[in-house]
């Protein structure tokens, strides 16, 4: 892996050179668009149809539309003046509680590595955050964007993940749908709350795969050796009628997959019942 960001970490007066690395990485399977008739790619320009001529990467500027065909122009030294955009440093604010966060804040994540002999400062301060169980809220900027983070010990490294402000968070009471009411039985909690027991098991990441994915890719290798794929029959989506007897199907059905003795080995369901032995 490479770096992509080069700054410190700052708490209080004490300073930990860092570089910043990608902690993740997009694999999805990416098509081009290609012209159906000659199957050839289709092209796209910088094109100024004022001009009437390609634009270099050299020649662009940002330009942000206050009216509808009028723009203001911003340079990068605008940008570095702006509070904040001027360093390569991610300032520590606070120390929280990683519960207190909702997920719902989180963005990007990266991993940060010690740099320029700070592997000291940079232990210190990892093993003083799992002392007092605590990650930092941080302020850092990358590229033209200032972003709150969240820092904490992931491992043996200290990850950061990029958030969104509150005012970027959507007000959930804004979606009319929302604004239901209704009562829901006792019974029908209770067996809920039974299937959830049921389907609860430790977080084992290494177990979900995007079958997706690696379904997709499977049939772009069978076009290009040229053999055919055979479809999966897929299950038909039954109408929940009684919903006490959809639960308990539920819980029937969690409870055979948890018992399975190999992945992928479901045990049969017996019919009927068992004859007395006499």
């Amino acid at each position: 892996m490479r770096p992509i960001w080069k700054g410190a970490v700052s708490f209080g007066l004490v300073y930990v050179p860092v570089k910043m690395y990608a902690a993740t990485e997009k694999k999805d399977v990416k098509f081009n668009y290609l012209h159906e008739k000659c199957r050839n790619p289709i092209q796209y320009r910088r094109y100024c149809p004022y001009c009437e001529e390609e634009v270099s990467l050299e020649e662009l500027v940002r330009g942000y539309e206050y009216e509808r065909g009028r723009y203001v122009i911003l340079r990068e030294e605008d940008f570095e003046a702006l509070p904040g955009g001027e360093g390569h440093n991610i300032e520590i604010l606070d120390f929280v509680r990683l519960e207190e966060i909702d997920p719902i804040y989180y963005d990007k994540a990266y991993y940060l590595a010690p740099a320029g002999g700070g592997e000291k400062v940079y232990e210190l301060l990892k093993q003083a955050m799992e002392k007092r169980g605590r990650v930092a809220v941080a302020r850092v900027a990358i590229r033209s964007k200032v972003s709150l983070a969240v820092l904490r010990v992931t491992g043996n490294v200290l990850s950061m993940s990029t958030m969104f402000y509150p005012d970027e968070v959507r007000d959930a009471g804004a979606i009319e749908e929302m604004h239901y009411r209704v009562e829901v039985p006792e019974k029908e909690l209770q067996m809920a709350v039974n299937l959830i027991d049921s389907l609860t098991a430790p977080f084992d990441p290494e177990k979900y795969v995007d079958r997706y994915r690696h379904a997709l890719l499977e049939l772009i290798r069978a076009r290009v050796a040229g053999e055919q794929v055979a479809e999966p029959a897929r299950p038909e989506a039954a109408r929940v009628v009684d919903l006490m007897e959809a639960l308990r199907a539920s819980i029937e059905k969690a409870q055979q997959e948890r018992g399975r003795e190999a992945p992928g080995e479901a045990k049969p369901r017996r019919r009927g019942r068992k004859k007395a032995v006499s």
